[in-house]
């Protein structure tokens, strides 16, 4: 390559990768780099999204972005030109007309800029090449709904009649996915009687680890995993689709074509526990804990989805569209909240280093905190919990039925549809509880303590990102961070607004 070879950068991306190999994409780079040296071009860059699909509304393809970024700009990050970009095909590149508009607008923004595929070089500033590419995308986004309506309707045939699903070997059952294996299978029905009479899952696991117990891939056991085996209700000879109980025209579970490990009313014994505990934490001895947060298992970082874009529309109104966090490649440990791309309803127009949002956010809720505390100190923090009676009988009502179905007394339809109802209304009994005891908790905070413990590591006693974000859901609604104008700003507070709560 000479010193004049035009800087392109190569794009690859597959949207499955069943093999977890990445050698799909590893392929199209190696031809995009054959690509690139015929056509007199150097590969300064090789942007990958694997295992992503380009077609499905909401996934976000983070290397396709950061490449769109780079275009635009006509340099990387690190300062390095880019004059172009090179793919395998135009179907790796876009399968959505958006995306291909939002490609060649950012390609186009400056003369001289290059494209091509493994064909040949493409002049997208020419307006009939455009408009073939839209075509092209289009008539491409049509066979991929196709496709999927196939395969969809294949699944669905496969589950009405009863055929197991594809993918690992299931545990419990011997490699023909119909049999059962003699060792596992009694593992599993073990486990899913002793967790419907109360063990947890914890205590099985610690139990099948200490004898070495593996999943058919040979990891180890997580209770995480043993949740997923124990609530699929192939357990029972039933069959799952899109996490739903298939069905006959009778509305009769579907019997697959394979020998069930447990009855279905120990599999539904098991379901309603685990029902029973979703958006609750759940005590080492498998009891039921306390409600969690709404975003309990959503965010990694302080402020994801609650900061919001102050950038203003033309019509004057606010973007208003939840920044999110994203590391920078080049240093894991910087992170940004960004706007949205526009595909996913932001306009990419703000962007604040995450460090010091997350420090002014945080030393503002405490302030507000503070003066809270001063205003209600003194307050009568013994009061009780007024549904805390109904509470116990609720629970002590559950625990008969489930006392006397488990002996015989009552049948499978019985339990089920009463129990229901006692589980919706313990539910919401204990969600009120939750609220009374955050409230009293406000009441009698040590913001001291809080403040220490919210600036001290995790491992050394500190507050996790979850309960901080939980007091700061307790004390606003939301951050609207205004932009700061081009180019590259000192941060500056004053643009971040607070709508705080009313107390």
């Amino acid at each position: 390559m000479t010193i004049d070879a035009v800087p392109v950068i190569s794009y690859a991306r597959i949207s499955s990768d069943g093999e977890r190999d990445e050698h799909g994409v590893t392929n199209q780079h190696k031809v995009n780099r054959r690509t690139a040296q015929r056509l007199g071009w150097m590969v300064v860059d090789e942007l990958t999204d694997n295992d992503r699909s380009a077609s499905k509304a909401g996934v976000i393809r983070e290397a396709f972005e950061e490449m769109l970024k780079a275009v635009a700009a006509g340099r990387l990050a690190d300062g390095t030109q880019v004059r172009g970009v090179v793919v395998l095909n135009e179907d790796r590149l876009a399968r959505r007309a958006g995306d291909y508009e939002r490609f060649v607008e950012a390609l186009t923004a400056d003369d001289g800029r290059v494209f091509a595929d493994e064909r040949g070089p493409k002049d997208l500033y020419a307006e009939d090449v455009e408009g073939l590419g839209l075509v092209g995308v289009a008539f491409s986004k049509i066979e991929s709904r196709k496709a999927r309506r196939r395969l969809r309707r294949f699944h669905r045939d496969r589950a009405e009649s009863g055929q197991p699903a594809g993918g690992t070997r299931p545990f419990g059952w011997a490699a023909d996915r119909r049999s059962l294996d003699p060792v596992e299978a009694p593992l599993v029905a073990k486990a899913a009687k002793e967790f419907a009479a109360g063990r947890s899952l914890n205590s099985i696991v610690r139990e099948w680890v200490a004898a070495d117990v593996r999943t058919s891939l040979g990891n180890q056991w997580t209770s995480r995993s043993l949740k997923v085996t124990l609530a699929n209700p192939r357990l029972c000879g039933w069959r799952l689709l899109h996490g739903e109980i298939v069905t006959d025209d009778s509305g009769q579970p579907v019997q697959g074509a394979w020998e069930p490990i447990i009855d279905p009313a120990t599999w539904q014994a098991v379901n309603a526990i685990m029902g029973n505990r979703k958006g609750r934490s759940v005590n080492p001895d498998g009891s039921t804990g306390n409600v969690l947060a709404a975003d309990f298992s959503e965010h990694r970082y302080l402020l994801s989805g609650i900061l919001r874009c102050g950038k203003p529309k033309p019509d004057g109104t606010l973007c208003n569209c939840p920044l999110r966090a994203r590391r920078w490649h080049r240093n894991p440990d910087v992170y940004h909240y960004l706007c949205q791309p526009k595909a996913q309803g932001g306009c990419s127009g703000i962007g604040r280093q995450g460090a010091k949002v997350d420090e002014y956010v945080s030393e503002m809720v405490l302030a507000k905190l503070e003066e809270r505390e001063m205003r209600s100190a003194g307050g009568d923090g013994g009061q009780t919990w007024a549904g805390a009676d109904e509470l116990k009988n609720s629970q002590e009502q559950l625990d008969e039925l489930g006392r006397v179905w488990r002996a015989g007394g009552m049948s499978n339809e019985f339990f089920f549809s009463n129990v229901r109802q006692v589980e919706e209304k313990i539910a919401r009994l204990r969600a009120e509880q939750g609220r009374y005891a955050v409230q009293i908790e406000r009441r009698k905070l040590d913001v001291e303590d809080l403040r220490r413990r919210w600036y001290t590591p995790e491992g050394d006693g500190g507050l996790d990102v979850m309960r901080k974000r939980a007091y700061i859901h307790e004390a606003l609604h939301t951050v609207i961070v205004h932009p700061n104008g081009r180019g590259r700003s000192a941060f500056n507070p004053d643009l971040l607004e607070p709508i705080w709560r009313e107390d």
